[in-house]
This record gives C-alpha cells, sequence and structure tokens, in this order.
C-alpha cells in the first residue's frame, strides 16, 4: 500500500553541540511534526547529527516515533532515518522499525520517502504492508 500527504515540522530544538574536534562537530537535535493526508499523525523525532568545515558534508541519524492515523487504522510506529549530504549530493532512507507497530498498525513494515520543495515544503510517500 503507498500513503501520500505532506507534513509541518512544528519545532526544532537544537542542543549545545557533545563534541567538537578539527572543524567536526556532533550534536543533538529534537523535533515535532504533524502530518497531514493518509497519514494524519503527530511525531516527535530525535536526531543525532554530524557538521564539518564543509558547508555540504554533514549527516544524522535519527529515531521518530509517529502516532495518529494511517488510513483509517490508529496506531503508531517508529521510524529510523540515515542521512547524509556528501559535498551537496544528499542521500535518505527512512524505514519502519521492525515490530514497532502498535494498536492497528502492529505488524507494520515499510518505507518512508521525504521530498522537499524549492518553497520549502514537504511531502511524503509511505510505502508499507500489514
Amino acid at each position: 500500500m503507498t500513503a501520500h500527504g505532506t507534513f509541518d515540522i512544528d519545532s526544532v530544538t537544537p542542543q549545545p553541540p557533545f563534541s567538537e574536534a578539527d572543524g567536526v562537530s556532533l550534536g543533538q537535535i529534537t523535533l515535532t511534526k504533524t502530518f497531514h493526508g493518509d497519514l494524519d499523525a503527530t511525531s516527535v523525532v530525535t536526531m543525532l547529527a554530524t557538521a564539518t568545515e564543509i558547508e555540504d558534508s554533514r549527516s544524522y541519524v535519527a529515531v521518530e516515533r509517529i502516532e495518529g492515523t494511517l488510513d483509517g487504522r490508529k496506531g503508531s510506529f517508529v521510524v529510523q532515518h540515515i542521512a547524509a549530504s556528501d559535498r551537496g549530493e544528499p542521500s535518505l532512507r527512512v524505514t519502519v522499525a521492525p515490530d514497532s507497530g502498535t494498536g492497528e498498525l502492529r505488524g507494520i513494515r515499510g518505507e518512508l520517502e521525504i521530498s522537499i520543495a524549492p518553497d520549502g515544503s514537504h511531502s511524503y510517500t509511505f510505502d508499507y504492508r500489514l
């Protein structure tokens, strides 16, 4: 099955870097989101990020608990992010953490694709199975 929609980033809370050495900084960021469309939900994201002296080279890993309704099924699930920008060449993979589904979303598996439009708006395509 495939779900589509948009999401808003409601808040971004960066912490001071927990490690800085030789031009490489490691930090933690917490975000909250609201999803619209086939996924009507809210989420909390905890992200660990790396920044370098090269502006277009950075990376992050994150876990995100999403709670709400997916195509009429109520519950929650966790996705894990792994992302990088290698001198401006982006890569991103967001997958459902195994056996993290609850309620009517128990057993969910899948991968979420995120798109960012030139105006900064965010959309998603979520290919999943139950």
